[in-house]
């Protein structure tokens, strides 16, 4: 059910968390965060998306890992329920030095030798560097990336990081 002023924004919507169990009676969900920008994201007035429904942040704080957060609108426990387990979505925010990951879903990444090797389908999080996954499933290191534009990714990468398997194992067959 959406009311006016609660309807889904046009733009697309970056997944930031899960809504998970209430926390207390008065409303209070825990949330886990995907997101880097948490301040920005748990800032008293930000507008948050799940289910449809804009969710303003109207208190957060860390805890156990997670954030507790209280929701303008949801003021028990019962309204909390409803909310456990939503994905928790938010306008991508304006910021021209930020790289975000659904800004390089689906560009066409290119080697410092201007050879293209096909579109990024996914980032994969990685605790030494996030991957850009490539159509073919070869996986290249974010912390190479050295540019992008509109259409490509570019990356510097080391010698062999990016041979093809497939030729490869063709030229070792003759």
């Amino acid at each position: 059910m959406t009311t006016p002023g609660n309807e889904q924004p046009d733009d697309r919507l970056l997944e930031v968390g899960r809504i998970g169990r209430p926390h207390g009676l008065k409303g209070e969900v825990t949330v886990d965060f995907v997101t880097n920008r948490l301040d920005e994201r748990t800032a008293p007035g930000a507008e948050l998306w799940a289910g449809g429904r804009r969710l303003e942040v109207r208190a957060a704080r860390p805890h156990q890992k997670r954030w507790l957060i209280s929701f303008a609108g949801v003021d028990d426990r019962n309204a909390a329920e409803r909310l456990r387990g939503l994905l928790l979505e938010a306008i991508a925010l304006d910021d021209p030095d930020a790289l975000f990951v659904h800004e390089l879903i689906g560009k066409l990444l290119v080697d410092q030798h201007g050879t293209g090797h096909g579109p990024v389908v996914a980032v994969v999080e990685n605790p030494a560097s996030d991957l850009l996954e490539l159509e073919d499933g070869r996986l290249v290191p974010l912390a190479f990336l050295i540019d992008q534009d509109p259409e490509s990714v570019r990356v510097s990468v080391p010698a062999g990081l990016l041979d093809d398997p497939e030729a490869e194992a063709d030229e070792a067959a003759t």
